[in-house]
Protein backbone atom coordinates (compact mmCIF):
# COMPACT_ATOMS: atom_id res chain seq x y z
CA UNK A 1 0.00 0.00 0.00
CA UNK A 2 2.79 2.39 0.98
CA UNK A 3 4.54 1.54 -2.27
CA UNK A 4 1.43 2.44 -4.27
CA UNK A 5 1.06 5.81 -2.50
CA UNK A 6 4.75 6.54 -3.01
CA UNK A 7 4.46 5.73 -6.71
CA UNK A 8 1.43 7.98 -7.05
CA UNK A 9 3.18 10.87 -5.33
CA UNK A 10 6.23 10.41 -7.55
CA UNK A 11 4.05 10.47 -10.70
CA UNK A 12 2.30 13.67 -9.58
CA UNK A 13 5.64 15.31 -8.80
CA UNK A 14 7.03 14.47 -12.25
CA UNK A 15 3.84 15.75 -13.95
CA UNK A 16 4.03 19.04 -12.07
CA UNK A 17 7.69 19.44 -12.92
CA UNK A 18 7.06 18.82 -16.61
CA UNK A 19 4.15 21.25 -16.55
CA UNK A 20 6.28 23.91 -14.93
CA UNK A 21 9.04 23.40 -17.46
CA UNK A 22 6.57 23.60 -20.32
CA UNK A 23 5.06 26.80 -18.95
CA UNK A 24 8.49 28.33 -18.56
CA UNK A 25 9.44 27.52 -22.13
CA UNK A 26 6.20 29.05 -23.41
CA UNK A 27 6.79 32.21 -21.41
CA UNK A 28 10.35 32.38 -22.64
CA UNK A 29 9.12 31.98 -26.22
CA UNK A 30 6.56 34.78 -25.81
CA UNK A 31 9.11 37.06 -24.19
CA UNK A 32 11.59 36.24 -26.95
CA UNK A 33 8.99 37.04 -29.61
CA UNK A 34 8.16 40.40 -28.00
CA UNK A 35 11.82 41.25 -27.70
CA UNK A 36 12.42 40.30 -31.33
CA UNK A 37 9.54 42.52 -32.49
CA UNK A 38 10.84 45.41 -30.41
CA UNK A 39 14.29 45.02 -31.92
CA UNK A 40 12.80 44.99 -35.44
CA UNK A 41 10.84 48.18 -34.70
CA UNK A 42 13.92 49.86 -33.30
CA UNK A 43 15.98 48.79 -36.32
CA UNK A 44 13.34 50.18 -38.69
CA UNK A 45 13.23 53.47 -36.81
CA UNK A 46 17.02 53.71 -36.79
CA UNK A 47 17.14 52.95 -40.52
CA UNK A 48 14.64 55.74 -41.20
CA UNK A 49 16.59 58.15 -39.00
CA UNK A 50 19.85 57.21 -40.71
CA UNK A 51 18.45 58.08 -44.17
CA UNK A 52 19.79 61.29 -45.61
CA UNK A 53 17.28 64.12 -45.88
CA UNK A 54 16.63 65.68 -49.30
CA UNK A 55 15.48 69.26 -48.72
CA UNK A 56 13.21 70.72 -51.41
CA UNK A 57 12.68 74.49 -51.60
CA UNK A 58 9.39 75.58 -53.15
CA UNK A 59 6.68 78.22 -53.12
CA UNK A 60 3.40 76.49 -52.33
CA UNK A 61 1.22 79.06 -54.11
CA UNK A 62 1.31 77.51 -57.56
CA UNK A 63 -1.46 74.94 -58.07
CA UNK A 64 -1.43 72.25 -59.37
CA UNK A 65 2.37 72.08 -59.07
CA UNK A 66 2.58 72.94 -55.36
CA UNK A 67 -0.12 74.08 -52.96
CA UNK A 68 -1.49 73.39 -49.50
CA UNK A 69 -4.12 70.75 -48.82
CA UNK A 70 -4.84 71.36 -45.16
CA UNK A 71 -1.43 71.58 -43.56
CA UNK A 72 0.33 69.48 -46.20
CA UNK A 73 2.09 70.67 -49.34
CA UNK A 74 0.88 68.59 -52.29
CA UNK A 75 0.90 68.79 -56.08
CA UNK A 76 2.88 67.66 -59.12
CA UNK A 77 6.25 68.91 -57.90
CA UNK A 78 5.73 67.54 -54.38
CA UNK A 79 4.97 64.06 -55.74
CA UNK A 80 7.83 64.11 -58.23
CA UNK A 81 10.23 65.18 -55.48
CA UNK A 82 8.94 62.41 -53.21
CA UNK A 83 9.47 59.85 -55.99
CA UNK A 84 13.01 61.13 -56.54
CA UNK A 85 13.79 60.93 -52.82
CA UNK A 86 12.46 57.36 -52.69
CA UNK A 87 14.57 56.43 -55.71
CA UNK A 88 17.67 57.80 -53.97
CA UNK A 89 16.84 56.13 -50.63
CA UNK A 90 16.36 59.50 -48.94
CA UNK A 91 13.69 61.20 -46.87
CA UNK A 92 12.03 64.26 -48.44
CA UNK A 93 11.61 67.49 -46.49
CA UNK A 94 9.75 70.41 -48.11
CA UNK A 95 10.41 74.03 -47.17
CA UNK A 96 7.95 76.69 -48.30
CA UNK A 97 9.38 80.13 -49.05
CA UNK A 98 9.00 83.15 -51.34
CA UNK A 99 9.58 82.17 -54.96
CA UNK A 100 12.41 84.65 -55.46
CA UNK A 101 14.27 83.13 -52.47
CA UNK A 102 14.45 79.61 -53.90
CA UNK A 103 17.52 80.02 -56.12
CA UNK A 104 19.45 81.72 -53.31
CA UNK A 105 18.44 78.98 -50.87
CA UNK A 106 19.73 76.28 -53.22
CA UNK A 107 22.89 78.16 -54.19
CA UNK A 108 23.87 78.67 -50.53
CA UNK A 109 23.15 75.07 -49.53
CA UNK A 110 20.15 75.80 -47.31
CA UNK A 111 18.12 73.54 -49.60
CA UNK A 112 19.29 70.66 -51.79
CA UNK A 113 17.04 71.39 -54.74
CA UNK A 114 14.49 73.90 -55.95
CA UNK A 115 11.31 72.35 -57.35
CA UNK A 116 8.70 75.01 -58.04
CA UNK A 117 7.56 75.04 -61.64
CA UNK A 118 10.87 76.72 -62.43
CA UNK A 119 12.04 77.54 -65.94
CA UNK A 120 15.70 77.52 -66.93
CA UNK A 121 16.87 81.07 -67.61
CA UNK A 122 20.28 82.64 -68.19
CA UNK A 123 20.00 84.67 -65.00
CA UNK A 124 19.26 81.60 -62.90
CA UNK A 125 22.04 79.61 -64.55
CA UNK A 126 24.51 82.12 -63.16
CA UNK A 127 23.74 80.83 -59.66
CA UNK A 128 22.51 77.23 -59.99
CA UNK A 129 22.52 74.28 -62.36
CA UNK A 130 19.37 72.65 -63.71
CA UNK A 131 18.40 69.05 -64.28
CA UNK A 132 16.87 67.67 -67.44
CA UNK A 133 13.35 69.11 -67.94
CA UNK A 134 10.45 67.16 -66.45
CA UNK A 135 7.43 69.15 -67.72
CA UNK A 136 6.42 71.54 -70.48
CA UNK A 137 4.41 74.60 -69.52
CA UNK A 138 2.78 77.57 -71.23
CA UNK A 139 2.66 81.16 -70.00
CA UNK A 140 -0.74 82.72 -70.62
CA UNK A 141 -2.50 86.02 -70.07
CA UNK A 142 -5.47 86.36 -67.70
CA UNK A 143 -7.92 89.17 -68.49
CA UNK A 144 -11.24 90.45 -67.23
CA UNK A 145 -14.11 89.20 -69.37
CA UNK A 146 -14.91 92.74 -70.52
CA UNK A 147 -11.29 93.45 -71.55
CA UNK A 148 -10.71 94.85 -75.05
CA UNK A 149 -7.26 93.19 -75.27
CA UNK A 150 -7.51 90.70 -78.15
CA UNK A 151 -3.93 89.38 -78.38
CA UNK A 152 -0.53 89.64 -76.70
CA UNK A 153 0.30 92.75 -78.73
CA UNK A 154 -2.58 94.42 -76.95
CA UNK A 155 -0.56 94.39 -73.71
CA UNK A 156 1.58 97.27 -75.01
CA UNK A 157 1.24 100.30 -72.75
CA UNK A 158 -0.88 98.36 -70.22
CA UNK A 159 -0.41 97.56 -66.54
CA UNK A 160 0.45 93.88 -66.14
CA UNK A 161 0.59 91.90 -62.91
CA UNK A 162 3.10 89.09 -62.29
CA UNK A 163 4.42 86.98 -59.45
CA UNK A 164 7.78 88.32 -58.31
CA UNK A 165 10.78 86.44 -59.69
CA UNK A 166 8.84 84.21 -62.10
CA UNK A 167 9.39 83.93 -65.84
CA UNK A 168 6.16 85.88 -66.26
CA UNK A 169 7.97 88.67 -64.44
CA UNK A 170 10.90 88.44 -66.87
CA UNK A 171 8.74 88.26 -69.98
CA UNK A 172 6.55 91.20 -68.95
CA UNK A 173 9.57 93.50 -68.98
CA UNK A 174 9.87 92.98 -72.75
CA UNK A 175 6.43 94.46 -73.46
CA UNK A 176 6.75 98.00 -74.91
CA UNK A 177 5.70 100.81 -72.55
CA UNK A 178 4.39 98.32 -70.01
CA UNK A 179 3.93 98.99 -66.32
CA UNK A 180 4.76 95.85 -64.36
CA UNK A 181 3.14 95.32 -60.95
CA UNK A 182 4.89 92.59 -58.96
CA UNK A 183 3.20 90.49 -56.27
CA UNK A 184 4.59 87.91 -53.85
CA UNK A 185 1.84 85.44 -54.73
CA UNK A 186 0.07 84.69 -58.00
CA UNK A 187 -3.40 84.94 -56.51
CA UNK A 188 -2.60 88.46 -55.26
CA UNK A 189 -2.02 89.52 -58.87
CA UNK A 190 -5.29 87.87 -59.87
CA UNK A 191 -7.15 89.67 -57.08
CA UNK A 192 -5.73 92.98 -58.28
CA UNK A 193 -6.98 92.16 -61.79
CA UNK A 194 -10.47 91.33 -60.49
CA UNK A 195 -10.53 94.65 -58.62
CA UNK A 196 -9.58 96.59 -61.75
CA UNK A 197 -6.21 97.72 -60.42
CA UNK A 198 -4.29 96.18 -63.35
CA UNK A 199 -5.14 95.20 -66.94
CA UNK A 200 -3.77 91.66 -67.17
CA UNK A 201 -1.78 88.91 -65.42
CA UNK A 202 0.94 86.78 -67.03
CA UNK A 203 1.25 83.38 -65.36
CA UNK A 204 1.58 79.66 -66.04
CA UNK A 205 -1.39 78.06 -67.80
CA UNK A 206 -2.29 75.49 -65.16
CA UNK A 207 -2.44 77.90 -62.19
CA UNK A 208 -4.26 80.31 -64.53
CA UNK A 209 -7.00 77.72 -65.07
CA UNK A 210 -7.42 77.32 -61.32
CA UNK A 211 -7.53 81.07 -60.69
CA UNK A 212 -10.07 81.70 -63.47
CA UNK A 213 -12.26 78.86 -62.22
CA UNK A 214 -12.21 80.26 -58.69
CA UNK A 215 -12.78 83.92 -59.65
CA UNK A 216 -15.82 85.01 -61.65
CA UNK A 217 -15.47 87.56 -64.43
CA UNK A 218 -12.05 86.42 -65.66
CA UNK A 219 -10.87 84.68 -68.82
CA UNK A 220 -7.65 83.38 -70.39
CA UNK A 221 -6.44 84.90 -73.65
CA UNK A 222 -6.54 82.29 -76.43
CA UNK A 223 -3.04 83.13 -77.63
CA UNK A 224 -0.25 81.62 -75.54
CA UNK A 225 2.39 84.05 -74.37
CA UNK A 226 5.32 81.61 -74.33
CA UNK A 227 6.04 77.87 -74.11
CA UNK A 228 8.73 76.75 -71.68
CA UNK A 229 10.11 73.72 -69.82
CA UNK A 230 10.39 73.16 -66.08
CA UNK A 231 13.51 71.73 -64.44
CA UNK A 232 14.96 71.25 -60.94
CA UNK A 233 17.55 73.67 -59.57
CA UNK A 234 20.66 72.24 -57.85
CA UNK A 235 23.73 74.01 -56.42
CA UNK A 236 26.55 74.45 -58.92
CA UNK A 237 29.06 72.58 -56.74
CA UNK A 238 26.74 69.61 -56.18
CA UNK A 239 27.25 67.81 -59.48
CA UNK A 240 26.82 64.42 -57.79
CA UNK A 241 23.26 65.24 -56.71
CA UNK A 242 22.53 66.67 -60.16
CA UNK A 243 23.52 63.38 -61.77
CA UNK A 244 21.53 61.38 -59.20
CA UNK A 245 18.37 63.43 -59.79
CA UNK A 246 18.76 63.16 -63.56
CA UNK A 247 19.09 59.40 -63.16
CA UNK A 248 15.96 59.26 -60.99
CA UNK A 249 14.03 61.41 -63.49
CA UNK A 250 15.09 59.13 -66.34
CA UNK A 251 13.75 56.12 -64.44
CA UNK A 252 10.50 57.91 -63.62
CA UNK A 253 10.04 58.76 -67.31
CA UNK A 254 10.92 55.23 -68.44
CA UNK A 255 8.52 53.60 -65.98
CA UNK A 256 5.66 55.96 -66.83
CA UNK A 257 5.51 57.19 -63.23
CA UNK A 258 6.25 60.79 -64.25
CA UNK A 259 3.34 60.91 -66.71
CA UNK A 260 1.15 59.24 -64.09
CA UNK A 261 1.89 61.97 -61.54
CA UNK A 262 1.30 64.81 -64.02
CA UNK A 263 -1.86 63.15 -65.36
CA UNK A 264 -3.24 62.94 -61.82
CA UNK A 265 -3.38 66.75 -61.70
CA UNK A 266 -3.61 67.82 -65.36
CA UNK A 267 -6.15 66.16 -67.60
CA UNK A 268 -5.85 66.24 -71.37
CA UNK A 269 -8.29 68.59 -73.02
Amino acid sequence: MKKQVLALLLACTMTAALSACSGGQEADTEEGSDASQTEEDEDAAQAEESQEVLVMATNAEFPPYEYYDGGEIVGIDAEIAAAIAENLGMTLEIEDMAFDSIVTSVATGKADMGVAGMTVTEDRLENVNFTDPYATATQVVILREDSEIADTDGLEGKTVGVQLGTTGDLFAEDIPDVTVERYNKGFEAVQALSQGKIDAVIIDQEPAKVFVEENEGLKILDEAYTVEEYAIAVAKDNTELLEQINGALAELKESGKLDEIIGKYITAE
